[in-house]
């Protein structure tokens, strides 16, 4: 095993796991709006869902994206059309009521996990993941080892974004001062488009 390759691994890995994207500016919000368990599913979802399109890409489903370089177009302009969407609900979501009915909940396991194959900062890191740092062990140990820290740095980063969302709601208490953050939250979101566009 390259330990001087493991490192750089893991500060690359870092770096993209704890910075902003569209998934933490989703947990931030959740946490915010709806509070921390509640959020639990959609940490859950990111964290498996980007683990496992990590292992399923180093173990050969990136050669189909190689192949038919238009299905990662088509994945590339579904996940903006998504997000625009996101960005959407986020601007418009405000702190359940007790009169509220389901329709305003976060995001469940399921719509987390799916969100990580058409999340732009998503493929980038796992490209730079399969691609950058294949060399850290033998195959397959790399790839389960790619996908060991993956699990134990999405489960820190998305829990410390959605408890910092959580720790907003006794400063951010009137449905107001939510609303404006969670406009700022979408409009970030939409930002977070740019390399998107820049790269088409």
């Amino acid at each position: 095993m390259s330990q001087s390759l493991l490192i750089a691994f893991i500060m690359f890995a870092t770096v993209m796991f704890f910075t902003p994207g569209p998934n933490n500016i989703m947990l931030l919000s959740s946490g915010l709006t709806y509070g921390f368990r509640p959020t639990i599913p959609h940490i859950m979802g990111i964290t498996v869902g980007f683990a496992f399109m990590v292992g399923a890409v180093g173990l050969g489903l990136g050669t189909i994206f190689i192949a038919y370089p238009v299905l990662q177009t088509i994945l590339k302009y579904a996940g903006v059309a998504y997000l625009i969407y996101l960005a959407w609900a986020i601007a418009m979501s405000e702190p359940p009521s007790a009169d509220q009915d389901s329709r305003g909940r976060p995001m469940t396991f399921w719509g987390a996990a799916m969100f990580q194959w058409v999340n732009a900062k998503g493929w980038v890191m796992v490209i730079g993941t399969i691609t950058a740092y294949a060399a850290i062990a033998a195959y397959p140990w790399n790839i389960a080892i790619q996908v060991g820290l993956s699990l134990l740095l999405g489960i820190l980063s998305c829990t410390a974004w959605a408890l910092f969302g959580t720790a907003l709601r006794p400063i951010l208490t009137s449905r107001r001062a939510v609303r404006a953050f969670n406009i700022v939250m979408a409009v970030l979101l939409l930002a977070s488009l740019y390399p998107v566009f820049m790269d088409a």
